[in-house]
């Protein structure tokens, strides 16, 4: 019987005592394995390009080059399959957080979360089919997207009927297989149309064009 596979992590936080913790909880499942660990913004690029991971956890605020400038660093060095970045924060709604997901992290953790939750998020973001915390996440676009509606952009207009409504079921938090559900739709046609989602509105995962849609305008977050 075949192994199962391992979602590969690394830890970027500048706390030793939050990297143990973070590494304990992980290393004790099956299906996860922490694979490096880095204590700067500038040591989490380093790391991050040196091993490939699939996920990694990056603290905000770092020595160095902060977890926003790091993110960009790190996707904008690994463009062909770039891991999985997920902001981890003690502020859910510090506007760190918001500019490390335009940045192009996938999602954020609260520092006090609790174990699962830190496990689930981490299986969760691995597989990039929902989003992390939609609730939060909307929550946070609408601290930051305040005041009147901006014009809307070109990508508006170049999405099908069915496009648009796969966009706004994206920004619920569902997944591929919700979303065929929903629309009475096969499996593939939804990543068809998730796919042609994230190309119009130019972005590189789910949470980007949701941020996307939320700053435009074309979907509320209120």
């Amino acid at each position: 019987m075949s192994e199962q596979p391992q979602v590969r992590v690394v830890l970027a936080d500048d706390e030793r005592m939050v990297r143990t913790a973070l590494r304990v909880i992980l290393d004790a499942e099956d299906d996860v394995r922490v694979v490096g660990e880095a204590a700067t913004g500038a040591e989490a690029v380093s790391v991050v390009r040196e091993l490939r991971p699939d996920v990694v956890l990056m603290d905000v605020r770092m020595p160095e080059i902060d977890g926003i400038r790091a993110t960009e660093q790190i996707l904008a060095g690994l463009t062909d399959g770039p891991p999985r970045i997920v902001v981890v924060t003690t502020f859910e709604n510090d506007s760190y957080v918001y500019d490390a997901l335009r940045a192009g992290a996938a999602g954020f953790l609260l520092k006090r979360a609790a174990a699962e939750e830190l496990v689930q998020a981490v299986r969760l973001v691995s597989r990039s089919d929902s989003l992390l915390f939609p609730s939060a996440l909307r929550s946070l676009a609408a601290e930051h997207t305040r005041g009147p509606a901006p014009s809307p952009p070109a990508w508006t207009a170049r999405l099908t009927e069915r496009e648009a409504q796969v966009l706004r079921l994206m920004a619920t938090g569902l997944t591929n297989a919700e979303i065929a559900g929903r629309m009475g739709v096969g499996p593939a046609t939804t990543k068809t149309h998730v796919a042609a989602v994230l190309a119009k509105t130019g972005a590189r995962d789910r949470t980007q064009a949701v941020i996307a849609a939320y700053e435009s305008g074309y979907v509320s977050p209120r």
